[in-house]
């Protein structure tokens, strides 16, 4: 049903092109009826229904994905012969509007078995009548029309020659039995293919329509000769069987008509991503990790270790533990939320980076903690967690919590590394999460570990309860911009209670403070009350709002669809994607974005703005990063004038960047 509205939307759209369906209009699609060769008496032979297609036009597969019908032929022939089904080649995908078609952009040729009865002799008259739908990326056409041949009956050795490169185009059996299962949201199917067969591009086209979700990223492992491809389920749940063609890519493809059964865990991810690029992912994961050490929020707690290590100055080991604890919590911090993000996702949900940040309840734990970090800088109190003298459960704390409070952005290097684990097996995915944490964690390791490192920082002294102090300055940023993020994300309700709970914790910590430098009360009372605040505060949260209008004025909200609507207007386009948590989107934001040397810039090229907020998590957003090789934000796109790929651009963004990009273009 879906199908068919869309389909008579298109045709609504534009109902000048559906008057040529009048006597006399030529046809998009012209069919054309073919037979091979004569045909023996009780034996068959194949037909050719070949359609010629005009450039710019489009007919469909069997199954034509998310939008188009499928061609219906009504044969006419004589007393005991029989014409077999369809059997369509391979098709490719076609992306228009954002949806996915599955079509022929060029002549294709169906083939039909044609079994002629015992007693056939002479010749034989063969006819149908044929509806079919043809497109462009703008209108789509109702066609219909009538063919025939007359098709002798004998042994005559003359044959069309190019029936046999027709056969080539249709997709082979696999007389091994395939596989599949569902789990959760996803759905894997076992294909027993030779590991010597080339895979350039695979894709799954699904035959019937509801099991298999045509948006989503389809992909492929290979261990040995079975290759499993791991789909997003659809709309319905599969029947008996699953059927389609699995595509190799370079036109070629195999029959799928998979039973219920075990499909093999882990194998290779097909595609290119071996051992090389688990390495480099590893690699960009340390190198981004370390730059997170930047940011405001994490900053404070770098420079807290910092100044613990210039402490224990003349303890080498003491300061070698504390950094491999301090490292450990790191790692298994970010290891945790990795694995949480791969659990999610293996379950049908369209989960990326950051994905605990999308949730107002994440935020008001991340606002309490930013506030006993901030009273703690100002030495209301002693938060154990922070200190990591007495005791290394303190400095795996610490990295823990540095991880937990580094993860909202994606910065240099970091973006590509993370797109790229969560396209990796289960081991590879893991190495690069925790590689994170290491990363995040080096700088203070190697003050640790190389003494020469250790002489460079300063002598303990006053200055220390000084730079305390003002590195509580961007933790209380820290604590504003959450108390905006809930109002953000949840309206005006979260932010009063994130200001009531952010008070109470306040009282109770400057109260906790008092018991400590007067040696009163038990700290268990403390810690109680606190995870009271916290776990209240956050079930008290109310879910979030809608943030579908809220883009920046003089922009739009990002689609496909409207992404191809100005492509196709020939209009160039700056996209990007952001969110109210990533430090570096508002960054950039503000540095080179919202600034009026690049408005005025983007005014004057006729520059088109388009902006996807991935604040509370959208899908859609979630599988275009995806398809970008991307698993966080900020990502920032430039489509020049009717190209079909972006070009890039830096995470990091300066102020002449996006000017430049716009004087560069023809004045409009």
């Amino acid at each position: 049903m879906t199908r068919l509205l869309l389909v008579l939307l298109m045709l609504l759209a534009a109902p000048a092109a559906a008057q040529p369906l009048q006597p006399g209009r030529v046809n998009a699609i012209q069919p054309e009826l073919l037979v091979e060769q004569a045909v023996a008496p009780g034996q068959t032979v194949d037909l050719a229904i070949l359609m010629r297609t005009k450039p710019g036009w489009h007919g469909y597969w069997a199954n034509p994905g998310d939008a188009g019908l499928p061609m219906s032929v009504e044969w006419q022939l004589p007393p005991g012969w029989k014409a077999g089904p369809l059997r369509y080649p391979v098709p490719t995908r076609l992306l228009v509007a954002g949806l996915i078609n599955y079509v022929y952009e060029k002549d294709y040729a169906v083939l039909v078995r044609l079994t002629a009865p015992a007693g056939a002799s002479g010749t034989a008259p063969i006819a149908a009548r044929m509806n079919w739908l043809a497109c462009t990326d703008k209108v789509c056409v109702p066609e219909r029309g009538n063919v025939s041949l007359v098709v002798p009956v004998g042994t005559a050795a003359t044959r069309d020659v190019r029936f046999d490169e027709w056969r080539r185009d249709l997709p082979h059996p696999i007389e091994a039995a395939q596989r599949f299962e569902r789990a959760g949201f996803q759905l894997r199917i076992a294909i027993p293919l030779p590991a010597g067969v080339a895979l350039p591009d695979p894709y799954f086209y699904p035959a019937d329509d509801g099991p298999v979700d045509y948006g989503a990223a389809q992909a492929f492992r290979r261990s040995g000769d079975m290759l499993v491809a791991e789909l997003a389920s659809g709309s319905s749940a599969p029947g008996g069987t699953i059927n389609g063609v699995l595509a190799f890519g370079d036109g070629r493809g195999v029959e799928i008509a998979a039973s219920p059964g075990a499909v093999p865990q882990g194998g290779e991810l097909v595609g290119g991503l071996g051992g090389n690029a688990i390495l480099w992912a590893v690699l960009g994961a340390i190198a981004g990790g370390m730059l997170l050490n930047l940011m405001p929020c994490v900053f404070p707690i770098l420079a807290l270790k910092a100044m613990h290590l210039a402490r224990s100055g003349g303890e080498p080991a003491r300061a070698r533990r504390d950094a491999l604890a301090y490292a450990a919590g790191a790692v298994v911090g970010t290891g945790s939320l990795g694995g949480v993000l791969l659990a999610l996702r293996a379950g049908g949900s369209a989960a990326g980076w950051a994905f605990q940040l999308q949730d107002p309840r994440t935020i008001i734990v991340l606002l309490l903690l930013a506030t006993a970090v901030t009273l703690n800088l100002l030495r209301a109190f002693e938060l154990p967690v922070l200190g990591g003298e007495r005791h290394p459960s303190g400095s795996f704390g610490t990295g823990a919590l540095a991880a937990f409070v580094a993860t909202p952005c994606a910065g240099p290097f970091l973006g590509a590394a993370l797109g790229t684990a969560l396209l990796l097996p289960l081991a590879g995915s893991v190495a690069v999460f925790a590689a994170l944490g290491l990363g995040l964690a080096l700088p203070f390791v190697l003050f640790a570990f190389v003494p020469r490192l250790v002489n460079v920082l300063p002598k303990p002294g006053p200055w220390m309860a000084r730079l305390q102090r003002i590195l509580a300055i961007p933790m209380l940023a820290t604590v504003v911009a959450c108390l905006w993020l809930l109002y953000r994300q949840a309206g005006p309700s979260a932010l009063g209670i994130g200001l009531v709970a952010a008070l109470f914790l306040l009282l109770l910590l400057v109260w906790a403070g008092w018991c400590q430098r007067n040696r009163a009360g038990h700290p268990l009372v403390t810690i109680v009350a606190a995870l009271g605040l916290v776990v209240g505060a956050a079930l008290l949260m109310p879910k979030p709002v809608s943030l579908a209008a809220k883009v920046p004025s003089g922009t739009e909200r990002w689609s496909e669809a409207a992404v191809e609507r100005h492509r196709a207007r020939g209009e160039p386009m700056f996209v990007y994607f952001t969110a109210d948590w990533c430090l570096s989107c508002k960054v950039n934001e503000a540095a080179a974005i919202d600034r009026d040397e690049t408005r005025d810039a983007f005014r004057k090229a006729g520059v088109k703005v388009l902006v996807g907020d991935w604040t509370n998590g959208d899908p859609a957003i979630t599988r275009f990063l995806e398809s970008r090789g991307r698993a966080a934000v900020p990502l920032y796109l430039w489509y020049a004038p009717g190209a079909r790929e972006p070009d890039e651009l830096p995470q990091v963004l300066t102020p002449g960047l996006l000017s430049a990009r716009a004087r560069a273009l023809p004045a409009r």
